[in-house]
């Protein structure tokens, strides 16, 4: 077939699909304009690539480490030597990298717990931090089991004015010596920068010329293999973050992982299972081999979900709609937002992504009462594991500024997809109003 051809047949299916020849013919002129962005993060890809077939090679990874265990999980090679792989591929001292993690605040509370201790404070150095933590530090309501409850303090250094990290705050704060100085990476559900490598180098040379023995640990969530540089690259003591987001590759069926200097590594495996137990324990119950073959395709998963955030912003902003980060800035993580000042467009924006899934497209998103929220939460996530947001998936908070944030998409053509048909559902129901 010759490419007028080839054009007219995936115009054909994108039809099939419900994507009118207007919205079609947007994404084809936002793809257009973003040809040299997408052509760099295909190279970041490949030496991402590069860096995880390293870590695997040298580690002799071989048949018989993808084998299941059960039980105690007593001389579990396999799981061994996968956390040898992501400790040489984050180029840390050691990691932990568990089934027994069911999500990345699970895996962020193991590593609180098992490094605070009665009396400690912990410093958040980027504002508040992502919502479910609320409960597990004792911010605003006194959970049972908080680290409040056990005399943990919590202090935080918000934002400057431009939404940067105000370095001379933070300098000031550290000097009064907390145990812990804590960075979220990702934005969560705020509309603030994603920070970059290099803003967490920076705040790290504050901490280490003003509190040497501080304790320095980056929530990385999301941030995985979008770019070349990890935040242990550049003098963070732990890394944390969800195997079902970039470095499961969106095989692995659940599991976190926690990666950092092998003291605090040993802390949080007491803490994971009991004090006098650590690493030893805990069987891989059948997930090697999706943890092993997720986290090889994962540095090319998350540029297909970079450019699918990417290209929803160029597509967005084309049509006049608030986004964030804009379609020309960098990217440090997967997430992209539109907001839209009024809660139908962000119904629309998420049931059109749900009709976009592979996995439970013909149901219908409706905001919830979701546990650790304080507001009803809408999300759309067809995907083919629960909860996964390397998968193409939409929610948000059901709240001014009605802001919905999108991510995922294990193929670029995926999230492609599901951009356009949110941009199709928001864009209908705006004409069927007048």
């Amino acid at each position: 077939m010759d490419n007028s051809t080839d054009k007219q047949y995936l115009i054909n299916m994108y039809e099939k699909l419900g994507i009118s020849r207007e919205v079609y013919e947007s994404g084809e002129r936002a793809l257009e304009a973003l040809k040299d962005r997408f052509d760099r993060i295909d190279r970041i890809a490949e030496c991402n690539q590069m860096k995880v077939l390293a870590a695997l090679q040298e580690n002799r990874v071989g048949e018989s480490d993808l084998l299941p265990t059960t039980g105690y999980g007593y001389n579990d090679e396999g799981r061994d030597k996968l956390e040898r792989v992501y400790a040489a591929t984050f180029h840390t001292e050691d990691a932990i990298v568990r089934p027994q993690l069911i999500s990345g605040t699970h895996a962020l509370t193991v590593a609180l717990f098992g490094i605070l201790r009665p009396g400690d404070v912990m410093l958040s150095v980027a504002g508040k931090p992502y919502d479910t933590l609320d409960d597990v530090i004792g911010i605003f309501r006194k959970a049972d089991g908080s680290l409040r409850d056990f005399g943990v303090s919590y202090k935080q250094v918000d934002l400057n004015a431009d939404g940067e990290l105000d370095l001379a705050a933070i300098e000031e704060a550290v000097k009064e010596q907390p145990k812990l100085v804590y960075l979220q990476r990702s934005k969560g559900y705020a509309t603030r920068k994603t920070f970059s490598t290099a803003d967490i180098e920076e705040m790290v040379k504050i901490v280490r010329r003003v509190h040497p023995q501080a304790i320095i640990m980056v929530d990385n969530c999301y941030g995985e293999f979008t770019e070349l540089r990890e935040p242990t690259d550049v003098g963070a003591d732990i890394i944390i973050g969800s195997l079902i987001k970039n470095p499961g590759g969106g095989l692995a069926p659940v599991g976190g992982y926690i990666a950092g200097k092998k003291k605090y590594i040993e802390m949080c495996a007491n803490r994971m299972t009991s004090p006098g137990l650590g690493k030893e324990v805990g069987p891989n119950l059948g997930t090697l081999r999706s943890f092993y073959q997720g986290f090889f395709l994962s540095p090319t998963v998350t540029a297909g979900a970079v450019k699918g955030a990417i290209f929803l912003a160029k597509l967005f902003e084309d049509h006049g709609y608030s986004v964030f980060p804009a379609s020309s800035e960098e990217r440090y993580d997967l997430i992209q937002t539109v907001t839209f000042h009024e809660p139908q467009g962000v119904l629309d924006f998420c049931r059109g992504i749900q009709a976009a899934a592979p996995v439970d497209s013909y149901v219908t998103p409706e905001p919830w009462d979701m546990p650790g929220y304080d507001a009803q939460v809408i999300m759309a996530a067809g995907a083919f594991v629960s909860g996964s947001s390397i998968e193409l998936s939409a929610d948000g908070p059901m709240k001014p500024p009605y802001t919905v944030y999108f991510q995922g998409g294990l193929t670029f053509e995926h999230a492609k997809l599901g951009a356009l048909k949110a941009l199709e559902e928001v864009q209908k129901n705006k004409k069927d109003k007048g």
